[in-house]
């Protein structure tokens, strides 16, 4: 009963978006609506010197060293056409505007398939988004999505991070761009629970001589206007969890 509240709940959020689309075409659509704007940013809490970051802000405008973000088996016009967020606020379309439909191009050809937790690492070119490195991370068949995968997808995040050497990196789970009515606050408390336990562990390994990787020092969590207030509240618990 309570997850299909949480779904319910979610839904009706979702159809509020689409309302604030339509409704404001203006910068200040979210402060007009009553929602916190582009760029508004939170620290949440602090676990082993990461600090955990709640951030409005479309994967396609975030500037950062690492942009792990998440896609469904491809379906024709997926991004693009309802239930899917509209163009205003779909951040998985601004990523692949931007990147001149490379991301359509690859899902489309089956070289990047989006089966659950496939991964693809891209290089954007020159003039498109900021992110120094771009991760892929499929989520599987829309169909039959489980909020719980987003723990081993926080994981996957954090050890490409260390793998690759960078001290901060950013995660979008896309899951409203796609027009998945999905619990937010467990969604982001699962992401940063299985980035820390994978950090742990991998901090275990250096302790005993069998890890090398420069510490992160932030996970910034990308979340729609509409979703920010929850991104928090599903972090915060689990960061408490950490600290005990």
């Amino acid at each position: 009963m309570e997850n299909n509240n949480l779904f319910s709940s979610n839904r009706i959020k979702i159809k509020k978006m689409y309302l604030v689309a339509l409704l404001f075409l203006s910068p200040d659509i979210f402060a007009q609506a009553g929602l916190p704007k582009l760029g508004t940013s939170k620290i949440i809490g602090k676990v082993d010197g990461i600090s955990i970051e709640a951030k409005v802000q479309s994967p396609s405008g975030q500037q950062t060293p690492l942009q792990v973000v998440c896609l469904f088996e491809y379906t024709e016009g997926d991004i693009f056409n309802p239930p899917a967020l509209p163009k205003e606020l779909n951040g998985m379309l601004h990523v692949d505007e931007a990147l001149h439909g490379l991301i359509t191009e690859l899902r489309k050809s089956g070289k990047f398939s989006g089966y659950r937790y496939e991964t693809l690492l891209i290089d954007p070119p020159a003039n498109t988004i900021p992110a120094k490195k771009l991760l892929l991370v499929g989520l599987g068949d829309r169909n039959i999505f489980d909020p719980a995968i987003m723990e081993t997808v926080g994981r996957i995040g954090m050890r490409e991070a260390l793998r690759m050497g960078v001290t901060s990196y950013s995660h979008a789970s896309d899951l409203k761009d796609a027009g998945i009515a999905s619990p937010t606050a467990s969604v982001a408390g699962l992401v940063v629970k299985g980035a820390l336990e994978a950090y742990r562990t991998q901090t275990h390994l250096k302790n005993n001589m069998a890890a090398k990787f420069l510490p992160i020092t932030k996970f910034t969590l990308l979340t729609g206007p509409a979703f920010f207030e929850d991104s928090q509240k599903g972090v915060l618990p689990i960061i408490q969890t950490f600290k005990n």
